[in-house]
């Protein structure tokens, strides 16, 4: 079997510029196994749910979270990393002045289902590095040199792109190596599957909700085709699930105080994603624009994030740009209405 240092070691001899991201990705790979010993403990790792701080989100800093930090900031301390921008952190934190490389992280994503023995992970991206800080972050996510998430569920999965393809990995608890299990994913088009939240359903803007409605009139509406919902509360697990069985994930901004702009951060959850998503022939947006193409103005700044399959992302943004009359004034499914067929 492959594990993921053979991987890194016969891909960094394809260019010099390669060795610090290679590097960087075995630092991050090391922190993710370790946080994944203490998930598999739960309970007996002591109160891993408990909140310890305020965030930015209202939610409260778990114990798991700050856990998830250190181990994180730990591993990239020995790595090429200049710069290390955290959900968890307020600012840029200095590591290496001078080194090549930038790292952007949310250590733990779904940290709400600590105590429901469910699904949470993390996901990173790597930069190259300015001379400054702030410098090295805001910039088009085109920039990315390499991303990827970590998902801890029934076992721990580490999808990686080093820029050209997407690659599965799989943690041996055994050795607490990464192993390779699939090479080059495609995001499949033909899944009858969406994840959104919709109990905010009376809050989205009109193109979230006429797309919804395409899909929930089900084999008798416009797209033909019965569709499945799926929720998990956790985007790591959603991009994990949508690569390898397609679909669409979609968290728009909406009409509620503090979610104009959607909850989900560009440049540490969504440029990661979009990449991915990018690299295994799906797309990422904002519903008006391809996520790889907005440059964040600060580091934690929220974005809409719609991403998946293809054929069905390119239906949401058809609706956000099509001149959708206010709610009741349209006809639903009409022939003159702005739906149409599709898989």
């Amino acid at each position: 079997m492959t594990t993921l240092a053979d991987y890194l070691d016969r891909w960094r001899v394809g260019g010099a510029d390669r060795a610090p991201v290679a590097a960087t990705v075995a630092a991050l790979a090391k922190a993710a196994a370790e946080l994944s010993e203490l998930v598999r403990l739960g309970p007996l790792a002591g109160d891993m749910a408990e909140v310890v701080a305020e965030s930015r989100d209202g939610t409260g800093q778990k114990a798991l979270d700050v856990r998830a930090e250190e181990l994180f900031e730990t591993a990239l301390r020995a790595a090429p990393v200049a710069w290390l921008a955290s959900e968890e952190l307020d600012h840029v934190l200095a590591l290496r002045p001078g080194a090549p490389l930038a790292v952007a992280l949310d250590p733990l994503d779904g940290s709400a289902n600590i105590e429901q023995a469910s699904m949470m992970g993390a996901l990173f991206s790597i930069l190259p590095a300015a001379a400054s800080g702030e410098a090295s972050f805001l910039v088009p996510g085109e920039r990315q040199l390499a991303a990827g998430v970590v998902v801890y569920g029934s076992f721990t999965a580490l999808v990686l792109t080093l820029g050209e393809k997407v690659d599965l990995f799989a943690l041996d608890p055994r050795t607490g190596r990464f192993v390779l299990h699939r090479e080059g994913v495609r995001v499949p088009a033909a899944r009858r599957e969406y994840a959104i939240n919709a109990s905010n359903a009376r809050h989205w803007p009109l193109p979230i909700k006429a797309y919804v409605e395409e899909c929930l009139a089900g084999a008798t509406g416009p797209r033909g085709v019965d569709y499945n919902m799926r929720w998990v509360a956790c985007v790591v697990a959603d991009l994990y699930r949508i690569l390898v069985k397609g679909g669409i994930f979609l968290y728009p901004g909406d009409a509620r105080e503090g979610y104009e702009h959607g909850r989900l951060r560009l440049l540490y959850e969504a440029f990661p994603i979009a990449l991915l998503m990018d690299r295994a022939g799906g797309l990422a947006t904002d519903g008006f624009h391809p996520i790889l193409e907005l440059a964040p103005k600060d580091l934690h700044e929220r974005t809409p994030l719609i991403f998946g399959s293809k054929d069905k992302v390119d239906r949401v943004v058809e609706l956000h740009h099509a001149n959708i009359p206010p709610a009741g004034q349209r006809p639903l499914f009409g022939q003159r209405g702005l739906f149409k067929s599709g898989s």
